[in-house]
């Protein structure tokens, strides 16, 4: 009895639990974070004046989103300077808005592709985005 036990001790020790190893990555992976809002103001020959939005930027492997998550001060950095740059006219219409978007994710996957040796990231998308 007690070498049995010993035994059925033994093979559990020596064998790795199916649970313990590394889950496949589906190819269908499609996970989202978001960034906190964004406040930036901008050129405007007005007054001053200001955007609120926020991003969600779209990540296709565990390992994408590990790499967004890490560099995400550089990420914030980088948008926030885009964002500022602006002129008023630059941001007013849907239009104008899709071509920031791309800006925003060729900074985003810029940043990547520096620190990690890859861009990563599939989309970015504005959640809100708001002139005052």
């Amino acid at each position: 009895m007690l070498k049995r036990f010993l035994l059925v001790l033994f093979l559990g020790v020596m064998i790795q639990p199916v649970w313990a190893a590394d889950e496949p990555v589906p190819e269908d992976y499609v996970n989202y974070i978001e960034l906190k809002p964004f406040v930036a103001n901008f050129v405007s020959p007005d007054k001053l004046r200001f955007l609120k939005c926020e991003i969600t930027i779209q990540v296709t492997s565990p390992a994408a989103h590990h790499a967004v998550n890490y560099h995400k001060a550089e990420i914030r950095h980088e948008i926030l300077m885009l964002l500022s740059s602006k002129m008023e006219d630059q941001l007013k219409t849907v239009d104008v808005q899709h071509i920031l978007a791309q800006e925003a994710l060729q900074k985003v996957q810029q940043v990547l592709l520096a620190e990690e040796g890859e861009a990563y990231v599939a989309d970015l998308f504005f959640t809100s985005f708001v002139l005052q």
